[in-house]
């Protein structure tokens, strides 16, 4: 999925195209808004710069001093304290775990880290290995007390990373929308929340990846208007041994990579964290089960491409204009 890369121009109140891109959640950031005047270009981008920054410190897993690191590095020993705001984060954890029928579950990290395919040896984990692993991961075992956390269990680990970006793509979203911006497409990673309109379009036109040639070209685009949009898929991201691919997906039912020759899923919702949780539950439930679950939710529409497919909801044809 990709987002176009707009020349500067003026919609016809002569508000100009900006744009403000930076690095952040270990990929990059860019922002494209309507905009009339310079002082709010400046009180905007300001605040949502500063305002992602502290995000990533407090909750990214990568960030030794972070709270989240704080939490996994006591796992099996001390409770740690916690604010309403992670609070808050452990109820949508524990919300988003029930939507996608236990799949997406933030305890899954011990088994990617057991499938690490970042190493420069990447290697298959024996039957015992993945059994142990899977015994320190389930959202039922996170300990919880007012204003307090605990992993019970020494390995546990927990990461925000299944839904981190998308919830950060709407909060920036919603601080252009307090600045009055009322045409904006906040594209993290591929990972979007689009606003209003393109000037003289209608809609953001967002580009539909085809798996088969990444980076090459899309098999399609969509026109997105108050909308969430967020893919997932695998192609990108793996190891291939003895022949066989393993993508970096993993199930935590199973304790293995997804093989359910799903390729890429996309979703379109009304916020950027239900479509990539979406996104993300679908890929690893399979396109019968996981399209099932999204035909049962208001609002939410999805495509699937699968190694021989594209399978989709009915109301996805609304957005898309195929090649």
């Amino acid at each position: 999925m990709q987002a176009p890369k707009l020349p500067p121009q003026a919609d016809p109140a002569g508000s100009r195209l900006r744009f403000l891109r930076w690095s952040a959640l270990g990929t990059y950031c860019e922002v494209q808004y309507v905009c009339p005047d310079d002082a709010t270009e400046r009180a905007f981008e300001t605040e949502a710069v500063n305002w992602v920054a502290a995000f990533e410190a407090k909750y990214s897993r990568f960030r030794p001093d972070s709270l989240i690191s704080r939490i996994n590095s006591e796992a099996g020993r001390s409770w740690v304290e916690i604010d309403p705001e992670m609070e808050q984060f452990l109820d949508l954890s524990g919300s988003l775990y029930q939507l996608s029928q236990g799949v997406l579950d933030i305890t899954a990290l011990p088994l990617m880290r057991l499938w690490d395919y970042r190493t420069p040896t990447p290697r298959i984990p024996s039957e015992a290995e993945i059994a142990a692993t899977k015994r320190l991961v389930g959202w039922e075992k996170i300990q919880r007390a007012p204003g307090r956390v605990r992993l019970p269990e020494a390995g546990m680990a927990l990461d925000f990373g299944g839904w981190g970006k998308e919830y950060a793509v709407d909060i920036v979203s919603q601080i252009a929308r307090r600045h009055g911006l009322a045409n904006v497409l906040v594209d993290f990673g591929h990972d979007l929340s689009a606003v209003g309109t393109a000037p003289g379009k209608p809609g953001w036109h967002i580009g539909l990846e085809d798996p088969s040639r990444a980076g090459k070209e899309c098999w399609g685009s969509i026109a997105a208007r108050d909308c969430g949009v967020a893919s997932s898929g695998d192609y990108m991201r793996g190891f291939t041994l003895n022949g066989k691919r393993y993508g970096h997906i993993v199930d935590p039912r199973t304790g293995w990579p997804v093989a359910n020759s799903c390729l890429q899923v996309t979703v379109i919702a009304k916020a950027c964290l239900q479509a990539g949780a979406l996104a993300t539950a679908v890929f690893i439930l399979g396109p019968e089960a996981g399209l099932r679950l999204v035909q049962g939710l208001m609002g939410a529409e999805a495509c699937v491409v699968t190694d021989k497919a594209r399978h989709q909801t009915k109301g996805f044809y609304h957005y898309v204009v195929t090649k």
